[in-house]
């Protein structure tokens, strides 16, 4: 049957319509305009009943999404008006179903159980998926994930993390996977169903270098065999399938797209400091064999390994200042709240120049990171304002989550308050490889 963009619209529009979820939030208008502009090129419709990641038809080539703009070193912090609107409904979506869920999960361990699938509601995985491939990936496509990891992370990053996990993924078979991988992996993004998958970066050693990776691929045959272990991979109970950063012997850092239920792959959660609801954990490699499409693009070399590193450090910018508003968002009306001595403790100058410079940090991060977004989107090089946007989030996101916990003095120390938490999520930024990217 030969593709009808309208008739993917009308589908996509009646399934909003009978949404609950998107009723109950009030943002059906702004949803029904979305979801019309996003199905321009049409949603790919196939089901994920026993999926085996087998190519539903085969591509002459891989899709790509080119790059926007002039190459003009000037940038401009306006967005469009759908931008605009996902942005906006993505923040609601934090504020009435992530920040009333965000406790019990961190708890818990991992997401409520309607969490994700209400998430792929929205239609967001489409925004990692070419048009080519039924997805809506097209120009400013980079900088719409940016705001909706930045809104996101605003109502929780560790459930932010747990629904973003298979976008970094999507992202890089965008960016670098061949015809058949795209056609195999990326296709079923754009489905009813997405697939569950993350990233596999780090590895559990002091002062880790994502650069200097002892987890080893060597060829073997017509194939590849891994060893190693990986750490701090989200949804590690729940993916399908991993892409993995592995040193290559002799051909340096390589990405391998590894299913879950490949023989010699051992899974194990392992909660950390912070980032509880992402399901983290750990994976070990013993001897395990991959077949020689696993190595992601194809070939060596078709993966630029650095410009990988780059987006994520982009993508754990976005999540520290969206997390840092949410500190600012709550600590305003708590200090001029709180009273003490007879009068609200935000008027003392200690307290009302705290809250101040995170507002000043605040701002800094985000324009460091909308700057290193908008040289990425034109496919200018971005390699030194990323390292600079993780490198000053890292570290004033870690200072204004110690100053949330400061400002709410006992309270700040406390589960009844959600600062702990952020405190405990915003120091995941400085140690971060792989889990995001844009």
């Amino acid at each position: 049957m030969p593709f009808d963009p309208i008739a993917q619209a009308l589908s996509a529009l009646n399934k909003l319509a009978g949404n609950e979820l998107v009723h109950r939030l009030g943002i059906y208008e702004p949803a029904q305009k979305f979801a019309y502009r996003a199905t321009r090129g049409g949603f790919r419709a196939a089901s994920t009943l026993g999926r085996q990641f087998k190519a539903a038809s085969k591509l002459v080539k891989a899709e790509r999404v080119a790059p926007t703009g002039s190459q003009s070193d000037l940038f401009d912090l306006s967005i469009t008006e759908e931008q605009q609107m996902v942005q906006d409904m993505v923040r609601r979506f934090a504020s009435d179903v992530m920040v009333p869920a965000a406790a019990a999960a961190d708890e818990a361990l991992g997401a409520p159980e309607d969490f994700r699938a209400h998430f792929a509601e929205l239609g967001l995985y489409a925004f990692a998926v070419p048009e080519g491939l039924g997805g809506a990936a097209s120009e400013g496509a980079l900088m719409t994930q940016v705001l909706m990891i930045e809104e996101l992370c605003r109502g929780d990053m560790g459930l932010a993390v747990s629904a973003l996990a298979p976008i970094a993924v999507a992202n890089a078979l965008c960016r670098w996977g061949s015809a058949e991988q795209q056609a195999r992996y990326l296709a079923p993004f754009a489905e009813d169903k997405p697939p569950l998958s993350a990233l596999a970066v780090s590895e559990p050693r002091p002062a880790f270098d994502a650069r200097e990776l002892r987890t080893r691929a060597r060829i073997d045959g017509d194939g590849f065999v891994l060893h190693g272990e990986k750490s701090l991979v989200p949804l590690v109970d729940e993916a399908e399938f991993y892409l993995v950063a592995a040193d290559l012997v002799g051909r340096g850092p390589q990405l391998f797209l590894v299913e879950a239920a490949a023989a010699g792959l051992t899974l194990q959660p392992r909660p950390a400091m912070g980032l509880r609801a992402a399901g983290l954990g750990a994976l070990r490699f013993d001897g395990v064999r991959l077949p020689a499409d696993a190595l992601l693009g194809g070939d060596v070399g078709v993966v630029d390994y650095t410009r990988f590193l780059d987006h994520c450090a982009l993508a754990w910018s976005a999540a520290a200042v969206g997390t840092s508003q949410a500190v600012l968002d709550y600590v305003i009306p708590y200090v001029n709240e709180r009273k003490a001595f007879g009068e609200p403790v935000s008027h003392r100058q200690s307290v009302a120049f705290m809250v101040a410079n995170i507002g000043i940090e605040l701002e800094g991060m985000r324009l460091l990171t909308y700057r290193a977004a908008a040289r990425a989107e034109r496919g200018m090089d971005f390699h030194r304002e990323a390292y600079l946007a993780q490198l000053l989030a890292a570290d004033k996101g870690m200072q204004i989550g110690t100053d949330g916990v400061q400002l709410l003095g006992g309270h700040g120390f406390t589960k009844e308050h959600p600062a702990e938490r952020w405190y405990r999520d915003l120091r995941a930024v400085a140690i971060a490889d792989g889990g995001l990217m844009v």
